[in-house]
C-alpha cells in the first residue's frame, strides 16, 4: 500500500474515531452499558448552559449524537434539542409516558414507551419511520447488534420478554420470554445479550438466534441494567447484593453486601473499579477483582440514577435532588448542583458537556462557559 493512501486512511478512522468520541449515542454510553465516556476529561466545576422544560418529569436518561441531544419526558414525548444552545429542534408524541432511554444509530431514533411500542423516529425531522408493538410497556432502553450486514435492535418489555426486531423495517426478528417484566436493558457485548428482571434470574441470550445460553440466578429481581466488559457482567439487586458474574462458567465472581438497601443504578465499569449508586443514599466504587470497597460517598436521598465516568471524574444525580461530580480516585467531592428536585435521570458526558433530566420536567446540559467552552 502507499504510504501517502495508508496515512490518509489512518487519518481517516483518527477523525471517526474522534468524532464518534464526542457522542454519546445510548443509554450508558455504548452496547455493553459500561457507562464510561471516551470523550476528553471534564472542566474542573461545570456551569449550568442551558435548560429546557418539558411537561412531565424526565426520567429517561439523554443521548448525544452528532451535536443533537435525544430524550424522553413522561410528558408523552421524544425531544431533539440542540446541544450548544439547548434551542428544540423537534418534538414527536407518542402514547403515553417515555422513561425509555434514546438509542441514535444509522440515521434513527430508537426509543420505547409505556405504550407498549418501540419507535424508530427519523433523526433529522422525527417522523416516525416504524413502529414495533409489544404487549406492554416499554421502560428499559433499546440496545443494538449487528447480524448478517444488518443492525437489529434488542428492547425489553413488560410482557416478560427481549425483543428483536430489524432496525430497518421494524419487523420482529425473535423473542425470547422470561419470567416476569424485563425494567431494565440489555447489555451486549462479544455475541451475547445479558439482562436481568423481576425473576431473579439473570440471562444470557445468544444474539444471533435468540437462544438461551445461561439462566444465573441472581438471588432477587433485577430492576436496573448489567454492565458487561471482559466475559462478566456487573450489576444490583433488590436483596441488598451487588454482583460480578462470570459468564463463561454461570456463576458468581464476587458479592458486595454494605446495609440493607436495594441496588437500582447501573453500574459504570472501568478497568480497575465499578462505580454504582445505591439505595442507601450512597455512591459506591469497589474493586472490579473482588469487589471489595474503595470508597463511599454519601447523598442525601437514594441514588437510582447510573453514574458517568469521564476521566478522573464521576457525576451522577441523587434523589436529594442534586447532581454531583465526585473524584474517581477517592470519592471526594468536586462539585454540585441543586436542582431541587430528585434525579433519577442518568447523566449523558460528550463533548465537555453533561446532560441529564429531573423530576422537574427539565433538562440539563453543564459544562464550561467562554472562549475555551466546546
Amino acid at each position: 500500500m502507499p504510504q501517502g493512501f495508508r496515512n490518509a486512511c489512518l487519518a481517516l478512522l483518527f477523525a471517526l474515531l474522534s468524532t464518534r468520541a464526542d457522542n454519546w449515542p445510548m443509554f450508558r454510553g455504548g452496547p455493553a452499558l459500561i457507562g464510561v465516556a471516551s470523550s476528553q476529561a471534564l472542566p474542573a466545576k461545570l456551569q449550568l448552559i442551558w435548560t429546557f422544560k418539558t411537561a412531565g418529569p424526565v426520567k429517561s436518561s439523554p443521548a448525544i449524537e452528532d451535536g443533537k441531544v435525544f430524550v424522553g419526558s413522561n410528558d408523552g414525548s421524544v425531544y431533539a434539542l440542540n446541544l450548544t444552545t439547548g434551542l428544540k429542534i423537534w418534538e414527536t408524541n407518542t402514547g403515553a409516558a417515555v422513561e425509555s432511554s434514546p438509542l441514535a444509530l444509522g440515521g434513527k431514533i430508537f426509543v420505547g414507551s409505556s405504550d407498549g411500542l418501540l419507535y424508530a423516529l427519523d433523526a433529522e425531522k422525527g417522523g416516525v419511520v416504524w413502529k414495533y408493538k409489544t404487549e406492554d410497556k416499554i421502560l428499559g432502553s433499546p440496545n443494538w447488534t449487528k447480524e448478517g450486514g444488518s443492525n437489529r435492535i434488542l428492547v425489553g418489555s413488560y410482557d416478560y420478554k427481549l425483543h428483536c426486531v430489524d432496525a430497518i423495517n421494524g419487523k420482529g426478528i425473535w423473542t425470547v420470554e422470561t419470567g416476569n417484566y424485563i425494567n431494565g436493558a440489555a447489555a451486549v457485548d462479544e455475541g451475547r445479550a445479558v439482562f436481568g428482571g423481576c425473576d431473579g434470574m439473570l440471562h444470557v441470550i445468544s444474539v444471533k438466534e435468540g437462544k438461551q445460553e445461561k439462566e444465573i440466578e441472581a438471588g432477587a429481581y433485577i430492576a436496573g441494567s448489567a454492565a458487561m466488559d471482559d466475559g462478566r457482567a456487573f450489576f444490583g439487586q433488590f436483596e441488598n447484593e451487588f454482583l460480578c458474574v462470570d459468564l463463561n462458567e454461570g456463576k458468581s465472581v464476587w458479592t458486595f453486601r454494605d446495609r440493607n438497601f436495594p441496588y437500582y443504578s447501573s453500574p459504570a465499569v472501568t478497568k480497575d473499579r465499578v462505580v454504582f449508586g445505591g439505595r442507601d443514599k450512597m455512591l459506591h466504587c469497589v474493586k472490579r477483582t473482588d469487589g471489595s470497597a474503595i470508597w463511599n460517598f454519601a447523598t442525601r436521598g437514594k441514588v437510582d440514577s447510573s453514574p458517568a465516568v469521564c476521566g478522573d471524574k464521576v457525576v451522577v444525580g441523587s434523589d436529594d435532588g442534586r447532581l454531583y461530580m465526585v473524584s474517581l480516585d477517592g470519592g471526594k467531592e468536586l462539585w454540585s448542583y441543586e436542582i431541587g428536585k430528585p434525579v433519577a435521570s442518568s447523566p449523558a458526558v460528550a463533548n465537555g458537556r453533561v446532560v441529564i433530566g429531573a423530576d422537574d420536567g427539565m433538562v440539563y446540559c453543564f459544562g464550561q462557559k467562554g472562549p475555551n467552552a466546546k
